[in-house]
């Protein structure tokens, strides 16, 4: 371990970034702090939450607290939700960078983020790519950190919002004038980073990317991504239809009516949530025409209807927005992808 800072060297420290990292058991702890005390930008601060842990992770951080630039705070009430509130109640930055106690910031994470919002004021998010640390095994996570990286842009952003979350929670950097004006993470039976996400995006807050590597991300089997409900397919979907909803009152000229491209029974289990949200659904659309789905090759024209894609399978992903682009649907304006 790091011989550590004196804290008493810079009391009058005033840091721009607030690296908030909650923990719990952590076993990755220590990898996880000296990766942000060995960041090239060095006006930031880290704050580690104590979220209730009776492993060594407790002493690993205690000890780290003595750094001249870490505070240690705990945070009773369990969740991780409580846990990065309270980070962020407490930081004194400007700006607030989430970090996951199982992962690795590369060293230049901070300083590329920040020269981001430096150059880019209108910005109030900003995230990076992800390097995938985790056992090869596992090909939907791999997939997915693939498709994630491949979503670069703000405009790939709001494209993509509906299709899953297109950011890693522990690479965001956010203006924590966002937090106030927004509220901070929320509890309840959803994926809490995803909610945040939408509830952003629905008010219009600009998101973008830096186009390099910020974060190894880890995957091991007692994330809670694996094993909590809140995370769940399910779960994913339910958020996110009350605010496809929101989304589509807003940008869809036929609201409340929509085509779902989808008809399996997977599609039309998700979108009853959209039906629970007040949408209507006045068809479906797929490769077989029955009483209530339409063949692809016979959907109306773009002046004559909007479209939600719940096909999730990527491949086929690319080749439904190839045709509908051909066909002269515009995304965003005439279709959106929702799985």
């Amino acid at each position: 371990m790091k011989k550590v800072v004196k804290k008493e060297v810079m009391d009058d420290f005033q840091p721009l970034v607030s690296v908030v990292l909650p923990f719990y058991n952590a076993p990755h702890l220590q990898e996880a702090i000296e990766s942000i005390l060995d960041q090239t930008y060095a006006n930031f601060e880290l704050l580690l939450i104590d979220n209730g842990s009776f492993d060594h992770s407790a002493e690993v951080a205690q000890t780290y607290a003595r750094h001249a630039k870490v505070r240690l705070l705990n945070e009773p009430e369990k969740g991780v939700v409580f846990a990065a509130n309270k980070g962020i109640a407490q930081a004194n930055g400007d700006l607030i960078a989430r970090m996951d106690a199982d992962d690795i910031s590369n060293p230049e994470r901070l300083e590329r983020q920040v020269e981001m919002f430096r150059n880019k004021p209108a910005l109030s998010v900003v995230s990076g790519l992800v390097e995938y640390l985790g056992s090869p095994q596992n090909e939907g996570f791999l997939t997915y950190v693939d498709w994630l990286n491949s979503v670069k842009t703000t405009t790939d952003i709001w494209f993509n919002q509906f299709v899953e979350f297109p950011l890693a929670n522990p690479s965001l950097m956010i203006r924590k004038e966002v937090f106030t004006q927004y509220g901070g993470y929320q509890e309840g039976d959803f994926p809490e980073d995803y909610e945040f996400f939408l509830r952003l995006q629905c008010a219009g807050v600009e998101m973008d990317k830096v186009d390099e590597v910020v974060l190894s991300w880890r995957d091991i089997p007692s994330r809670l991504t694996r094993t909590d409900s809140r995370y769940s397919q399910d779960a994913f979907f339910k958020v996110k239809a009350k605010y496809l909803a929101l989304w589509l009152s807003a940008h869809n000229a036929f609201h409340p009516d929509i085509f779902i491209w989808g008809a399996g029974r997977l599609s039309r289990r998700r979108s009853e949530y959209l039906l629970n949200e007040g949408v209507n659904v006045v068809k479906y659309i797929d490769l077989k025409e029955s009483d209530r789905v339409l063949h692809y090759t016979s959907i109306p024209a773009p002046s004559e209807a909007f479209v939600v894609s719940y096909v999730g399978n990527r491949g086929v992903r690319s080749k439904i927005r190839n045709f509908l682009d051909q066909q002269g649907y515009k995304e965003g304006a005439n279709y959106i992808m929702a799985s």
